[in-house]
């Protein structure tokens, strides 16, 4: 019985830690992050805008280039809707350069390398991929008000169709 009682745990712990502590309602945390040309940006230069932050494990591989792709090919129609778009993962500045000049993606992306905000947003966190467990980023997007407060929160984001995701939310 102690055995199953201590899996238990163990697997809950896990689910819990893919989570995000924030919620619905929080402040969002700010912050100072350097972005693809070297020069810094902070969630207090969007005040008075709403925001979707996004946060995404790494440049160039499918499911990040389907979502940012999406992200940016709906760019236009989501800043009509009044949006802002940031994207946020651990790579360098150098590689989002080339991530956004591949794919002429029209909004900065952070480059996180030292996690600082990732793990201000909780997002990092234990993973399973092809039987290998790893640390990593969860794939999460946090739509934040324009008083800087977290209204929404995506978990399970559909890469391909996550502006549709996002927009549906608010209809």
């Amino acid at each position: 019985m102690i055995r199953s009682i201590e899996a238990f745990s163990l697997i809950l712990s896990k689910t819990l830690f893919h989570m995000t502590r924030l919620q619905i309602g929080d402040k969002a945390p700010d912050f100072n992050a350097v972005i693809q040309d070297g020069s810094s940006i902070s969630l207090s230069d969007f005040s008075g805008k709403k925001v979707i932050l996004y946060f995404y494990p790494k440049d160039m591989t499918p499911g990040c280039t389907a979502e940012s792709c999406n992200l940016g090919e709906n760019y236009t129609g989501l800043k009509k809707k009044g949006f802002e778009i940031i994207g946020v993962s651990p790579d360098p500045a150098n590689r989002h350069l080339k991530f956004i000049e591949k794919y002429n993606l029209p909004f900065s992306l952070i480059a996180d390398e030292d996690r600082a905000v990732i793990e201000a947003y909780n997002v990092w966190g234990p993973k399973k991929f092809m039987g290998k467990e790893y640390d990593g980023v969860h794939r999460t997007t946090f739509v934040i008000s324009e008083k800087g407060i977290i209204e929404k929160i995506f978990l399970k984001v559909k890469t391909k169709d996550h502006s549709n995701q996002i927009l549906e939310s608010y209809e």
